[in-house]
């Protein structure tokens, strides 16, 4: 795996943040009983330093700006968040040296909104009643209106964000699945990870079947975009061209399949819950095949949420 060539100057300037990344894939085994032909491999992106996979997208902007001189000293960082891209946004920009600003929906997880204070991050929060996309809203209102004030980094419509995966994760799934795998099931935040990774895997291999997981509307599951409505924003890197297949998943399933995973020893957050009741629909049809997802964060980010009650 190498970053950018624009970006490592920064990283030996900055060498802790090399830490992103190199996360190991690993062997799911709760649905051997049922289909035993078919591998579910997890890439544990929770070991990022951050806690989840946003910290890779989240550096490759933040340097990328850096490095073409769209992000100068003095401006703050500005985004909205569910609270994983947040965390990466404040560590990343504490460790740089520059002001964060997140707007976040009110009724994102109080785990979230205590590590985005404790790196010092600015938060706006938006009225929860009103969904994740008046987060999208605010912060595009708060750009506009400061633009000399704010470095807005857009994770919605930066290709830096799919990049990330493009030149990263996908080249560690390739190098540690030795290029065989037969779906990568993941799921729509801001289009980075299924952009990026479908990308690339499907230029290593065409047959490789790219399966997003579609959550309801409501309750929702952190982190993840229905889009299953017409008022519905639909992220602009989003390439919708590499989705084969979209499966629905309830908030429910992914409670249940979180508590599952705990009895298996992993403990993850509602979103890895709803990938992996995804790859349940696909392990149940298929009678062979190897299946790669994503494990996006731990599900201590989740212990005030009802995930665990």
């Amino acid at each position: 795996m190498a970053w950018d060539a624009r970006i490592e100057p920064w990283l030996d300037r900055y060498p802790a943040l090399r830490a992103i990344g190199h996360t190991p894939l690993v062997p799911v085994d709760i649905f051997q009983d049922q289909s035993p032909d078919v591998e579910v491999l997890a890439k544990m992106e929770f070991l990022n330093p951050g806690g989840s996979l946003k910290d890779r997208p989240v550096l490759r902007m933040v340097l990328g700006a850096l490095a073409d001189g769209r992000l100068q000293p003095g401006k703050t960082i500005l985004d909205s968040s569910s609270g994983n891209a947040g965390i990466a946004y404040a560590m990343i920009g504490r460790m740089i040296r520059l002001p964060v600003e997140i707007v976040i929906p009110g009724n994102a997880s109080a785990e979230r909104k205590t590590r985005l204070r404790a790196h010092g991050a600015r938060l706006v929060m938006t009225d929860p009643l009103l969904g994740y996309d008046e987060a999208l809203r605010e912060v595009n209102r708060r750009a506009r209106a400061n633009p000399d004030r704010y470095f807005f980094c857009d994770q919605y419509g930066n290709d830096d964000n799919w990049r990330a995966h493009y030149e990263t994760t996908a080249e560690e799934i390739l190098d540690q699945t030795g290029g065989r795998l037969t779906h990568l099931v993941a799921g729509v935040g801001t289009g980075g990870t299924i952009t990026g990774l479908g990308r690339r895997l499907k230029e290593h291999d065409p047959h490789i079947r790219v399966v997003c997981v579609l959550p309801e509307a409501f309750p929702g599951v952190e982190g993840l975009k229905p889009l299953g409505r017409p008022e519905d924003i639909v992220p602009a890197i989003l390439d919708q061209k590499v989705i084969d297949e979209r499966v629905p998943v309830t908030a429910d399933e992914s409670h249940t399949m979180c508590q599952r995973l705990a009895a298996a020893g992993f403990f993850v957050g509602q979103s890895s819950g709803a990938y992996l009741a995804g790859v349940e629909q696909i392990v149940r049809r298929e009678r062979q095949g190897r299946v790669v997802t994503l494990f996006n964060d731990l599900g201590e980010r989740y212990f005030s949420t009802r995930l665990w009650d």
